[in-house]
């Protein structure tokens, strides 16, 4: 990543390789502190996983990144190139699917053919023209996940993006996902509270508690990965211990 694609989020930093450089972020809501001296950094093409309780911090960290959240203090180095999905497609009703995906970019003939190929990456191509409220969840996500794509771009914000999926739809949705992420190679940061989801998709877990984080853990398992792998389960039960969880 040429280090004219960094751009401060908050605060200045030395041009680096990295796609992510947080050091000494702070933030508070009210009297309650969020995060504390909190630092991470990212290699490009790195996919971790960010674990934590309700209220942690995970996803104000993700705001943060996101430049959705500019109240914060400290240093913050990000690509100029910046996608997020949220757990809600926040599609808009009154736009075609293909428009949803396309929107905010220039409606050129070479922006309607990279959005049919970012549906068909996701294998939404015959609902290109549909309406919104025609998709079901896992449709809608998926066309979320086409808008981010169809941008290229170096880091991937992921806020609980299958959160509101049902089982089965998720597991189809974490196929998906690290297809799309093989193809592409963007750094990609989920916030999830997920800890199976954390193993399966990330190559990096980390378990944010009090406003900084307490572990990062290497994911080596063989691909495709499944709950059934050889270290899964050990894996598993380091992570919930961690986050304070008596594994089942």
């Amino acid at each position: 990543m040429a280090p004219e694609s960094l751009v401060p989020a908050t605060g200045s930093l030395p041009a680096s390789h990295l796609a992510v450089s947080a050091y000494g972020l702070n933030k508070s809501f009210g009297e309650r502190p969020v995060l504390q001296d909190f630092t991470l950094e990212m290699e490009p093409g790195e996919f971790v996983a960010l674990l934590g309780r309700s209220g942690s911090g995970k996803s104000t960290f993700l705001r943060v990144l996101g430049a959705l959240d500019a109240d914060a203090s400290g240093e913050v180095q990000v690509p100029r190139r910046r996608a997020v999905v949220f757990q809600e497609p926040r599609l808009m009703p009154w736009l075609s699917v293909l428009r949803n995906v396309t929107i905010g970019l220039p409606q050129t003939r070479q922006t309607v053919n990279l959005g049919l190929a970012a549906l068909a990456e996701v294998g939404l191509e015959r609902h290109a023209q549909a309406w919104p409220r025609t998709l079901s969840g896992g449709e809608a996500q998926r066309a979320a996940l086409a808008r981010a794509l169809v941008r290229e771009p170096q880091l991937l914000l992921l806020d609980e993006p299958f959160g509101a999926l049902d089982a089965l739809t998720r597991i189809r949705m974490h196929a998906l996902l690290r297809e799309l992420y093989r193809k592409h190679r963007p750094a990609v940061l989920l916030v999830t509270h997920d800890v199976d989801e954390a193993i399966l998709l990330a190559d990096r877990v980390l378990v944010l508690q009090d406003g900084r984080i307490s572990m990062s853990v290497e994911v080596r398992l063989e691909e495709p990965r499944h709950r059934s792998a050889s270290g899964f389960a050990a894996l598993r039960e380091t992570l919930l211990s961690e986050l304070g969880v008596v594994p089942d």
